[in-house]
């Protein structure tokens, strides 16, 4: 594609040479042919050495290069659109495997394409532009809406409704029971997870994610939510539209996450607790109260060696005690002056 088709597509501005580019590559190994970006100013010093073929390079920015390149307000979104334009994703090829199983009662449109040794029971329903790619299952009654791509080795558990255009990546659960037990003079009773998971449009699940079915009312995943790789979702977890979750982050059941947030690899989220809009919690944070303004929060212990961390770790045992003598001190103190 030349690059002033680019522009005629996603706006910028084309500056030099109207070259051909055929893919994406960062700065440091793109070549003959791919079109790189400079987004973070620390790597301004690559510019000058790339070998791409064209650079997408931002507003007022000072580099040695006089090569084809495109300016853009934001080099890294116009770089995912560029890449998107360059990567379209797969055309669906209508029809159903021969190895494939359904169920007499499921609505599976013509326009679909599923996969080899998939299973789709009783009552579900395909839509128009679907592929659910091979080894799959999806369970009675689940609804799977326009334009949705659901990877090899997925289960979906009955009832559960997914909207248009969701991707959902390999090894991913959804609808599983949510770990609901009572405890009955030492012994755990299952309480029935009667539920459903229920996945707006827009959404993309990451690889080996597990998103459990409601107790008794729905978990649900609002519109545009992007989940990473091996993220933990509880019963009755509502996660709000538009927000980002990072990788290995669990959130415990009934929590409510807001609308256009965003949660760092590895964080927890307990049970019960509300996340305003527009939250940024940091990786690896513990959050065990509700957060109810927008913001940045962060709550990670700095890591040290081994016998410094361990000798810092008995040390705040005993800020208790310490506050404790501080108080008496500070008593004292009154009444000396009094």
């Amino acid at each position: 594609m030349k690059l002033s088709e680019i522009v005629r597509q996603l706006g910028g501005q084309l500056a030099g040479e109207d070259v051909d580019v055929i893919q994406v590559a960062p700065l440091d190994i793109a070549t003959v042919g791919q079109i790189a970006f400079l987004s973070n100013r620390k790597y301004t010093s690559q510019v000058s050495t790339t070998k791409a073929a064209a650079v997408i390079l931002p507003e007022n920015v000072d580099v040695d290069y006089a090569g084809p390149r495109i300016i853009s307000a934001n080099p890294y979104l116009y770089f995912a659109k560029v890449s998107t334009l360059l990567n379209p994703i797969p055309e669906v090829k209508p029809g159903i495997h021969p190895t494939a199983y359904i169920a007499s009662t499921a609505k599976v449109s013509p326009l679909a394409e599923i996969g080899a040794f998939t299973s789709i029971e009783d009552g579900a329903v395909i839509a128009a532009g679907v592929v659910v790619a091979s080894h799959c299952h999806v369970g009675a009654n689940v609804v799977v809406q326009q334009q949705t791509r659901i990877k090899p080795n997925v289960t979906i558990y009955e009832g559960c409704q997914i909207g248009e255009r969701v991707i959902v990546h390999s090894g991913v659960v959804i609808g599983s029971d949510g770990f609901g037990i009572a405890n009955d003079q030492g012994r755990w009773v299952k309480i029935p997870q009667i539920g459903r998971v229920i996945i707006g449009n827009d959404v993309e699940i990451g690889a080996n994610s597990t998103i459990d079915r409601g107790a008794m009312a729905d978990t649900v995943i609002e519109d545009g939510v992007k989940l990473d790789n091996q993220i933990q979702v509880a019963h009755n977890v509502v996660i709000g539209a538009h927000t980002a979750i990072a990788g290995c982050v669990g959130i415990a059941g009934s929590a409510k996450i807001g609308k256009y947030c965003t949660i760092g690899g590895g964080a927890i989220v307990l049970g019960h607790l509300s996340i305003a809009d527009r939250v940024n919690i940091s990786a690896g944070t513990l959050i065990t109260k509700s957060i109810k303004k927008p913001g940045t929060y962060t709550g990670i212990f700095p890591f040290d060696e081994h016998d410094v961390s361990i000798k810092h770790a008995v040390q705040i045992r005993q800020l208790g005690r310490l506050a404790d003598r501080v108080a008496v001190v500070e008593k004292l103190i009154k009444q000396e002056k009094s």
